[in-house]
């Protein structure tokens, strides 16, 4: 246990708290004995859980990180080491990377059940399901998705703008007046297309020329690493869904035929199908449908995206139509919070109330015509007026 402690302390140290997300205070830290946190690679789960540790400032010795995929683990249970932990005065535990230990929930309730003074925060993959673990954690751990940066996070992180978020109702009804009260401070197009091309993860920070390249290495990782622990799936699986991946990336949006996606991967409709939602739930695509309440994983979608714009520019061969990034923004800031459905008329259909049709400066609501609560969200626009909303509004939303 000393080994990890002097792993833990100067990363405790090294932590920066200049920039913390809104998403730590949503958390109920100090009522639910058990927390669980999951998100893409790269999303910022363990800077949170570090920067956490550091406000707490509990006397040291009492509160512990550790990394489950750390060398340690090799020989070393879990058990044993919060076992030691509480008996020396531990109190509360941050397991990271829980997926990449073996008996991670068996091991996580049994520390539950048998030391009720200990709490405990857990990390893992955007794919970990509780339901689908050998331990009864679902009534016994609170969970909470973190995602990637909102285009409102890109300027606070950057130091550019420091506004609070705004509700989906607020921004429907009061558009014109937020948005010329943000404007007279900065000018939000003129940041825009670098949040598109690199603003999504908080390790654009360290060098966004190649920001690109370490996305792409960080699906990769997810594919080749995450899938097999969490899924038990093979490597000739984790080759399809690279396949898969290279040619929805070159045609998204779409409204996906799978029988052909089946014929052009050499597998079944049933197992196209079960791909996507892999890559959905790993936080590259996302999938549309026509009663997202009732969907099933064997549904086939109604219209398959990458889940946000950078994607667009580290995936795509060529230059991506400004048309999908607009509709990947827009899904991207608007999906934490808002159940989003296909919808015939308009783009997309929000808490199956609201109505938006995405495009440019130009656009009309000609497409719109006789749908009650309908908005288009422009492209291009600072500030807007009536039904018409500047699409960079959205990314005001968390």
């Amino acid at each position: 246990m000393e080994t990890l402690f002097t792993k833990f302390l100067p990363k405790l140290q090294r932590t920066s708290t200049k920039f913390v997300r809104d998403f730590i205070h949503q958390i109920d830290w100090e009522r639910n004995r058990l927390i669980g946190i999951k998100g893409a690679r790269g999303a910022g789960k363990t800077t949170l859980v570090l920067q956490y540790l550091k406000q707490t400032a509990l006397p040291t010795g009492q509160s512990l990180y550790v990394s489950l995929d750390d060398l340690y683990f090799s020989a070393h249970r879990l058990y044993d080491l919060s076992e030691a932990f509480v008996r020396t005065g531990g109190r509360l535990l941050v397991l990271d990377e829980v997926h990449r230990y073996t008996n991670w929930s068996q091991e996580i309730k049994n520390l539950y059940d048998d030391f009720p003074d200990l709490r405990i925060v857990f990390t893992g993959s955007s794919i970990m399901h509780l339901e689908r673990s050998k331990g009864d954690l679902s009534r016994r751990a609170v969970m909470y998705h973190l995602h990637g940066l909102s285009f409102r996070e890109f300027l606070q992180i950057q130091q550019i703008a420091s506004w609070s978020a705004v509700t989906l109702p607020d921004l429907l009804n009061n558009h014109t007046q937020i948005a010329l009260d943000l404007t007279q401070t900065i000018k939000p197009l003129a940041h825009w297309n670098d949040y598109l091309q690199h603003g999504y993860y908080p390790y654009f920070l360290e060098n966004k020329d190649v920001y690109p390249q370490k996305l792409t290495e960080t699906i990769q990782l997810s594919l080749e690493l995450d899938l097999p622990a969490v899924y038990g799936i093979s490597y000739a699986s984790v080759d399809k869904l690279k396949q898969l991946l290279v040619v929805l990336a070159e045609s998204v949006p779409m409204k996906p035929n799978i029988s052909k996606l089946s014929e052009t991967l050499n597998t079944s409709r049933a197992l196209v199908v079960e791909y996507m939602h892999y890559l959905e739930e790993l936080g590259v695509l996302m999938l549309l449908h026509r009663d997202s309440f009732g969907i099933t994983r064997l549904q086939k979608p109604e219209k398959v995206y990458l889940s946000h714009p950078n994607l667009q520019f580290a995936l795509h061969q060529s230059r991506p139509d400004i048309g999908t990034l607009r509709e990947s923004f827009f899904l991207s800031q608007v999906q934490p919070l808002h159940k989003v459905e296909y919808t015939e008329k308009g783009d997309f259909k929000l808490d199956r109330k609201v109505t938006v049709e995405v495009g440019g400066a130009n656009k009309t609501r000609q497409q719109l015509a006789g749908i009650e609560n309908a908005y288009v969200a422009a492209d291009g626009l600072e500030v807007g007026y009536s039904d018409k909303i500047p699409l960079w509004m959205f990314g005001m939303l968390y």
